[in-house]
């Protein structure tokens, strides 16, 4: 298990993520990890972007032994 830092561009007014560490096996798997609920991409408003193509990821290091995929932290400006 990797951990990544996610973030995107598209929505950065209040009350939206703008980045958020998490754990997965890889970059694709961290890319699809929206901090919404992984059943709102594409929403009219939504504190994310809008697909899992708009997520930045870069890759922060090794999690530990056990870890398990989902988020770690999240940077949320609430509004």
């Amino acid at each position: 298990m990797n951990l990544y830092l996610i973030s995107q561009r598209e929505n950065t007014d209040y009350d939206t993520y703008d980045s958020v560490v998490v754990a997965a096996n890889n970059e694709k798997d961290a890319q699809a990890i929206n901090p919404n609920g992984e059943d709102s991409w594409g929403e009219s408003y939504s504190a994310w972007c809008s697909s899992p193509e708009r997520v930045l990821v870069r890759y922060l290091g090794k999690a530990t032994k056990g870890t398990k995929q989902g988020i770690i932290l999240a940077s949320y400006n609430a509004g």
